[in-house]
């Protein structure tokens, strides 16, 4: 499976190596150059570029960035090459966030709210993305929730599942997108996350539940958001992303 990194956290250039790529054939990098301004403009300008990555690759591929806001872009590059994809996303927090319900401010908690239609002027008009039905979003070991994110989940119909019960009877039908935030894992396994969350799961547990996924043959693209500060043990890191690179991998 051909790899494609994006090196930024929202419209910022990540230092070199904090996104460990897996062995194999060198990755494809996207990293154009971003105009001055606005943030969601800089980031339309990011986003139109892996947008076109995606949809030019062979399916299916592996997307690693350093932010959820990419799931956007891997999401019009899927549809630009013809698919109609779920959302798979894996994330110890909702990202259901809206502009009126943030307290942080933090774009990063949108983006799945984002791909669901929210907000449509600040990305989706500019790429062309058509927003994913709730009923074709499952959201997978969500556990830190704001309350108006829990709020929101509980009269949508968006699906959740903790990572251990995740089977292939609760996919929705047809090609899908695997989005993997590695907060999802346990901040007391993985230390030096963003946004840690303890009572989470182990990496192999998480990797195993991506493999149960591919394993039905519908995983059009793998996106892995690498949400660590720069400060970490390198070599963990690499070991969880090829875990959940090679989940499901023909051995």
């Amino acid at each position: 499976m051909a790899t494609i990194v994006v090196p930024y956290h929202h419209d910022d250039r990540l230092p070199d190596g904090l996104i460990p790529a897996p062995g194999g054939e060198p990755p494809t990098v996207v990293g154009p150059e971003l105009p001055a301004g606005d943030r969601w403009a800089r980031m339309a300008v990011l986003h139109e570029a892996v947008a076109a990555t995606v949809a030019g690759s062979p399916l299916p591929v592996t997307v690693l960035s350093g932010d959820c806001l990419v799931g956007l872009a891997v999401l019009t590059g899927a549809q630009r090459a013809g698919l109609d994809p779920a959302l798979i996303w894996f994330d110890a927090h909702g990202d259901v966030h809206t502009l009126e319900t943030t307290s942080s401010g933090y774009l990063g908690g949108l983006s799945l709210r984002l791909a669901m239609g929210a907000h449509p002027e600040l990305l989706a008009e500019r790429s062309g993305m058509r927003p994913v039905p709730e009923e074709r979003v499952v959201l997978v070991g969500a556990r830190d929730l704001d309350p108006p994110e829990a709020a929101y989940l509980a009269t949508s119909r968006v699906r959740r599942s903790a990572v251990a019960g995740l089977s292939a009877a609760d996919l929705p039908e047809g090609p899908l997108i695997v989005h993997v935030d590695v907060d999802v894992v346990d901040s007391g396994e993985l230390p030096g996350l963003l946004f840690p969350a303890p009572g989470g799961p182990a990496g192999p547990e998480v990797a195993a539940a991506v493999a149960r996924i591919r394993a039905t043959g519908r995983v059009a693209v793998l996106d892995i958001a690498c949400t660590w500060q720069p400060a970490g043990e390198p070599r963990e890191r690499a070991e969880l992303i090829a875990a959940l690179v090679g989940a499901g991998e023909p051995g």
